[in-house]
């Protein structure tokens, strides 16, 4: 993930916007998205950027201790919202944030499907060569394709037992749901978060192996009945793998902005 270098000085909220959009341009959002600067004050200077999967009350309070003007998160702050007030919940958070002078700019399935995005960091993570778009979602205005997942090769074919071993420490997470259809984990499809829905398209393409999150237990049925190995590799895991990149792009392109990665926010489901 790159971002030209920035000049020097203090960047305005309408920069780091300017300069994300270029990175996950918001036409390749789904219909359903809501990304781009949700709250806050876009002519303000920024010193400081927290960058998070979510947005939550307790990276709101890191950020307010961190003097941080600048939450980047790849999840929607909110979708709709009926009410804005001082309750609990998401209106909440738009308080708060406003209330300490912060601004939330959130990437969500632009940054899915963007080039060094969500899924070019989980294929990364789940140690892919020579990767491809899994299939074709959209095209851009100027004819480029995109895609909300990957598809490529292990370097060399592994059992599944071992490649779930693997998973588990570049996921950094605490369990992994998985089918094993007795085949070697070779070609492997990534979709970031809930991804259940492509293992289709992951067969049609080939893979004998598709990794996402959030898997129903009737996509575990059509795995069997398909003969694909199929991983859950949570939701927080199989995506906050874009947040180191998205953090050091951010560095490159301000380097005079203190840009830190939330240490409060972390994978919320426990195995035992």
């Amino acid at each position: 993930m790159s971002m030209n270098t920035g000049s020097g000085g203090a960047p305005t909220v309408r920069k780091v916007l300017e300069r994300l959009e270029r990175l996950a341009p918001p036409e390749m959002k789904m219909d359903f998205d809501n990304v781009g600067l949700l709250a806050g004050f876009p002519d303000a200077r920024v010193s400081g950027i927290l960058v998070s999967l979510d947005i939550t009350d307790d990276v709101i309070d890191e950020a307010a201790a961190l003097g941080a003007e600048l939450v980047v998160s790849h999840h929607p702050l909110f979708f709709s919202l009926k009410n804005v007030t001082a309750e609990p919940g998401q209106g909440g958070r738009v308080v708060k944030l406003i209330a300490g002078g912060m601004s939330a700019i959130c990437m969500h399935t632009n940054l899915d499907a963007a080039i060094g995005g969500v899924n070019d960091a989980l294929a990364e993570a789940a140690g892919l060569v020579d990767v491809e778009l899994l299939t074709e979602h959209g095209r851009t205005t100027s004819g480029e394709s995109f895609s909300y997942g990957r598809r490529g090769r292990l370097r060399s074919p592994r059992a599944m037992g071992e490649y779930l071993e693997f998973l588990k420490g570049r996921l950094g997470t605490s369990g992994l749901r998985y089918y094993d259809a007795g085949r070697p984990v070779s070609q492997v499809a990534v979709v970031g978060g809930s991804g259940g829905s492509e293992l289709g398209a992951a067969a049609a393409r080939g893979c004998d192996t598709l990794l996402t999150a959030d898997v129903k237990y009737d996509v575990f049925l059509e795995a069997r009945e398909r003969g694909v190995n199929l991983i859950d590799g949570d939701h927080f895991c199989t995506e906050n793998t874009v947040v180191p990149g998205l953090a050091e792009a951010l560095r490159e392109a301000f380097p005079s902005v203190n840009t830190s990665i939330s240490k409060r926010h972390g994978q919320t489901v426990k195995f035992k």
